[in-house]
């Protein structure tokens, strides 16, 4: 049986080799066609092209012959998407924290120095438009405040840092608001009135942890939560009841498990504590093992949201951003080395994936290839290539962050750098915090600023 073939590019000091699991469809396969199946192998149709290097010139390649980084193109994506935007994407402006957000990670993972560029004084002026006096960021002056939008201005903020960036952010008001959110079941209702789901407790975490906000619920909000009092009463619990009969985590009890929901819940269980505590405490961590593995798509090498659908750019980062939690959750659970954590999850086919078919050949990154490149899969495809290119370790003896402080557990991160895959080191994008996907000093700088702080 031949399981790799030898590609030769005249440019290179030598061939090289594919490995086959890349380069054709699984050899077994369910004998049922359906719709689903029919689309499966046609995005797998569409991809082979790209993964077999047939749609790519020499001078495109790095030395192991895999696609180069566009960084240069990719800046200049990025940096547009920040500009003033045509007329027909007003459909888009409630997303405006977001796309800012999208933008500014993307720039940072791409080693963009956003200060130096400028950056810090749009990021304020942008976003000191957004914040509502009853608290929370809206996506636009005069909106109603929401968390998935508070989430991405706050982000925006603490990653182009320094003080005027800070007392932008209304944490007085912050805290209140969140505490109107707080619903008594333990979860978050993302803005007043509105859905409760894994995603607004996941950005609510995110904010009491960056901002150092209090944990107790504001005095007019007790009687109605109840509970223990605090923004934590039933949170862990009412995760839990999010993960469904297949392992994965859904954004409610009860729905179907989705690869951006999984990331949102354990990115908040890793808020509350060290993931080797917090994952296997609310979480079955077999259940979840199983789930996420069969997310990743062969040949394609990215990761699909959900069972049966199709690979997608995003959820390199998604789903990729599972793996980097998790990981650390298994550490203590006898998976010790390195090498046996990587026999989890395939971090070349991920790389593959978005080198060889995510990025688009004038700048962006994508969906598939028969998709348009756009701030949302450029920002997440860059977030998967740092999860497939680093390691990601929770160090208890961390010694630049306060660990006595509430919710000081996500501040114990760091990132060491996975040396053999297949990708030069101008392929290599910079390290991200795992739970905030914004710069580890970032986030640090941004605590300790808070924590420095007496009262509001």
């Amino acid at each position: 049986m031949v399981d790799r073939f030898w590609v030769r590019q005249e440019s290179l000091s030598a061939p090289f080799t594919l490995p086959a699991l890349y380069t054709s469809l699984p050899p077994l396969r369910d004998s049922l066609v359906t719709e689903s199946s029919r689309l499966l192998d046609q995005t797998a149709a569409e991809c082979m092209p790209y993964l077999t290097l047939t749609k790519f010139k020499t001078r495109d390649l790095n030395s192991h012959g895999l696609q180069k980084l566009r960084r240069a193109r990719h800046i200049e994506f990025a940096n547009d998407s920040l500009e003033e935007l045509p007329g027909y994407m007003v459909v888009l402006d409630a997303s405006r924290p977001w796309m800012g957000y999208w933008g500014i990670a993307a720039l940072s993972m791409l080693r963009v120095d956003l200060v130096e560029e400028g950056y810090r004084e749009r990021t304020v002026d942008t976003f000191r438009a957004c914040q509502n006096e009853s608290g929370g960021f809206g996506g636009g002056h005069g909106q109603y405040s929401h968390l998935a939008c508070s989430y991405a201005a706050v982000l925006s903020l603490v990653a182009v840092g320094g003080e005027a960036a800070y007392e932008t952010i209304d944490r007085r008001a912050m805290w209140r608001w969140l505490g109107r959110m707080k619903q008594p079941d333990g979860g978050f209702t993302v803005c007043e009135g509105a859905e409760e789901d894994v995603r607004g407790a996941f950005c609510a975490m995110v904010l009491c942890s960056l901002l150092n906000l209090p944990l107790e619920l504001p005095p007019e909000e007790m009687d109605r939560v109840g509970g223990d009092g605090t923004l934590l009463s039933g949170l862990g619990e009412w995760i839990s009841r999010c993960q469904t009969f297949e392992g994965g985590l859904s954004d409610a009890p009860n729905h179907e498990a989705h690869g951006a929901y999984a990331f949102c819940a354990l990115g908040c269980l890793c808020i509350l504590g060290p993931p080797h505590e917090t994952i296997p405490r609310y979480l079955n961590v077999d259940n979840l093992l199983s789930w996420l593995s069969h997310r990743q798509a062969v040949p394609e090498g990215g990761f699909a949201g959900r069972t049966n659908k199709l690979v997608d750019g995003c959820y390199s980062h998604w789903d990729g951003g599972c793996w980097a939690l998790v990981e650390a959750a298994l550490a203590s659970r006898g998976f010790g080395g390195s090498s046996s954590l990587d026999s989890l999850w395939d971090r070349e086919g991920l790389l593959r994936y978005i080198l060889c078919c995510a990025q688009n050949e004038w700048g962006g990154l994508r969906d598939k290839p028969s998709k348009n490149p756009d701030g949302y899969h450029t920002c997440y495809n860059l977030a998967g290539l740092s999860w497939a290119q680093n390691y990601h370790v929770w160090n208890a003896e961390k010694e630049d962050i306060d660990m006595t402080a509430p919710l000081s557990a996500p501040f114990s991160w760091s990132t060491t750098e996975k040396p053999d895959l297949p990708c030069d080191e101008e392929d290599r994008v910079a390290p991200m915090h795992p739970i905030y996907v914004i710069p580890h000093e970032k986030a640090t700088e941004a605590r300790n600023y808070f924590l420095n702080r007496v009262g509001f």
